[in-house]
């Protein structure tokens, strides 16, 4: 119990540390300059703004962003005015359940549009990038992954020192 509560203790204060210094330098958040919508770096898009970019590289990693949210405009609205009309349904009207399987294909084929849409934008940047500016890359996204392996580990602990001292004390 003491050994979980040092760790705990140590994991928590590590990470109010790195949030601090974070908070401190300045720099942007997943969602903030730099950063890839409010998804942060979810799919797979790292933050850039450790790897000194030159303003060459920001400006071509801007047009490849934007360029690409041009391209998919009217598929995004395309999908929005079908999820509205079905909206717009009632569970009553004829035709119900046709506009419910139609939706579900069109976000299923919206969702595999995206994921390719992310890999070739992902592709594209990584080679604007120099051979060191790549290494970084890869250094960084080690180290998220080590973090979030570490905080599984953490979060499990909790959970089997919870479970243990909810079931001893019933």
């Amino acid at each position: 119990m003491r050994k979980n509560l040092i760790l705990g203790l140590a994991l928590s204060s590590a990470l109010a540390i790195g949030s601090f210094a974070v908070a401190a330098q300045g720099a942007p958040g997943p969602g903030g300059p730099g950063g890839w919508g409010h998804h942060g770096g979810r799919h797979g898009m790292m933050d850039f703004h450790k790897l000194n970019l030159t303003d060459a590289q920001k400006a071509s990693i801007k047009q490849i962003m934007k360029s690409n949210f041009e391209q998919n405009k009217s598929q995004r609205q395309a999908l929005r005015q079908q999820h509205e009309a079905f909206e717009a349904m009632s569970p009553t009207d004829a035709g119900y359940q046709a506009a419910a399987a139609s939706l579900a294909q069109a976000e299923g084929a919206a969702t595999t549009a995206r994921v390719q849409q992310m890999a070739n934008i992902r592709a594209q940047i990584y080679n604007v990038l120099t051979p060191a500016q790549q290494s970084q890359l890869a250094a960084q996204k080690a180290q998220a992954q080590a973090r979030r392996q570490q905080w599984e580990q953490f979060r499990a602990q909790q959970k089997a020192a919870t479970g243990s001292t909810t079931t001893s004390g019933q």
